[in-house]
């Protein structure tokens, strides 16, 4: 169905207003982690006033009950595997329907400017003058792990945090792993699954097999799953628990220190022992 896109250039493009009077508008708006109600305020009032909604696999489809029963609504989901369309042809699409439509409302999982090439699709836009805004969402990097009590930061225990891709554009995984691997900071890992064990492998070159992991998949939904260990114990944990992506992969000490996790870690000292 989406092979017939035309692509056009900017360039050779004029344009007034849309259908009905509306003039051309795309406002990208970040979904948050998973749980509905965790949308923004000004996220629910940018939907409310879309013409067309194109959305992601990873946006809680309930979300889309913000915007008009009468708007059209396009999934351009992307998973591991599964890509309903490709990144040209999704940029391609918002433009059409801002010019045909009016106001485009981009929803997408998390913070559409963390690892989810939102700025691609702003820029992408702009090159034909089409007016562009921004509004952020609750990125699934500090929601997921909060659900579960993690401080991404602790005074005493954790300075600072790294956020990084465990799979970037070319398959493989990102060399910042292995730097944060060698700090003392809170290490946040999106999209890593399927590269546990080369990053168990980088932490244990690090002398760190004790440190505290967490593993939470469909964070802040009702389908969330968490396995908790070790640098050492996690990929046992993971089979035990059947956990698979999406997740989010928690490492450092700040895990130990959760409220929700403290009796797992207690008891896990005390057989060490």
């Amino acid at each position: 169905m989406h092979k017939n896109i035309n692509f056009i250039k900017a360039s050779s493009l004029s344009f007034g207003e849309g259908r009905g009077g509306a003039q051309p508008k795309v406002t990208l708006v970040g979904a948050g982690p998973g749980d509905p109600d965790l949308l923004t305020i000004k996220g629910a009032n940018a939907l409310a006033e879309a013409q067309v909604v194109l959305y992601d696999a990873l946006a809680n489809e309930e979300i889309l009950t913000y915007a008009p029963k009468k708007s059209i609504k396009i999934f351009v989901g992307k998973r591991k595997g599964c890509h309903a369309y490709s990144q040209d042809e999704i940029n391609q699409l918002i433009v059409d329907n801002a010019l045909t439509y009016g106001h485009v409302v981009r929803l997408k999982g998390g913070d559409p400017f963390i690892f989810g090439r939102g700025s691609e699709e702003i820029d992408f836009v702009e090159s034909f003058g089409i007016p562009t805004a921004v509004v952020p969402g609750i990125s699934s990097s500090v929601a997921v792990p909060a659900y579960q009590g993690i401080s991404l930061t602790k005074r005493g225990v954790s300075e600072s945090f790294w956020v990084i891709t465990g799979t970037t554009s070319d398959r493989k995984l990102s060399t910042d792993v292995a730097l944060a691997a060698q700090s003392s900071a809170t290490v946040v890992i999106l999209m890593g699954m399927s590269k546990l064990t080369q990053i168990v492998s980088l932490f244990q070159n690090e002398s760190k097999g004790t440190t505290p992991v967490a593993i939470i998949q469909n964070g802040t939904t009702p389908k969330e799953k968490i396995g908790v260990g070790t640098i050492d114990t996690i990929q046992q944990v993971v089979a035990e628990k059947k956990l698979s992506s999406p997740a989010i992969i928690v490492i450092g000490e700040v895990v130990r220190e959760s409220n929700k996790l403290k009796d797992f870690y207690h008891d896990y000292l005390i057989e060490k022992r």
